[in-house]
């Protein structure tokens, strides 16, 4: 399996351009998954600031979004995309129908993750008048960070995952390199290197969020 210089500047463009939308989306993705599943945990019942009518409301709006198959909700949003990209394909045009898969998914993250968190530290941060912030920064996102960690690590990997859906539209990146040519074009080595690339790249992200998360895990030191 020999490959031309254009096909391996082609392959090189198509990994910037996948880790270009997995790492933009993931960011986007945890700046509004992390504040909303802290809500989630803050307001619920059992929660350090009741809300039960805000946590149901927040709560059906999440699964409503978490229950649409990505490639449908990809075709939904063109759109919205258009208006606020102004194009439907490419990287940065992939990104909106991410960012909107992925988010609601990390809440529920982030919400397992500090729910996860020993509710005798809580109470013993409450009786010293820790404040609602002083718990969540000093007691609950501390704890949690291993979880947390582990976490990301799946969450970046589905986003990987749907990244390469979005190459059937047109989004670019390696997931359309491997709908154009292996595909299409019936080409079982372009197929074949894209999917290594894509195991390699997976593997590192789930290698370096896990050695995070036991560097950061009090309980194995």
């Amino acid at each position: 399996m020999q490959f031309d210089q254009a096909t391996i500047t082609m392959l090189l463009e198509g990994v910037r351009d996948t880790l270009y939308m997995v790492i933009l989306s993931s960011l986007l993705s945890y700046i509004i998954g992390i504040p909303l599943g802290i809500a989630l945990v803050v307001t619920d019942r059992e929660g350090i600031c009741p809300m039960p009518g805000f946590n149901k409301v927040a709560g059906v709006i999440i699964n409503l979004l978490r229950s649409i198959p990505f490639i449908i909700l990809l075709i939904m949003v063109i759109p919205f995309t258009r208006v606020l990209i102004g194009r439907i394909t490419g990287p940065n045009a992939a990104v909106v129908p991410l960012v909107i898969s992925a988010f609601p998914y990390i809440s529920r993250m982030v919400e397992s993750s500090l729910k996860e968190v020993d509710a005798g530290v809580i109470e013993a941060a409450k009786s010293m008048g820790a404040s609602t912030g002083q718990i969540i920064w000093k007691v609950l996102l501390p704890e949690a960070k291993p979880s947390l960690l582990i976490g990301a690590a799946i969450s970046i990997t589905t986003i990987l995952g749907y990244s390469a859906m979005a190459g059937s539209v047109g989004a670019g990146g390696l997931g359309d390199i491997a709908i154009r040519y292996g595909l299409h074009r019936y080409q079982a080595d372009m197929m074949l290197v894209t999917v290594v690339i894509l195991v390699v790249i997976v593997q590192l992200i789930q290698e370096g969020f896990m050695r995070a998360a036991r560097r950061s895990d009090k309980r194995i030191r």
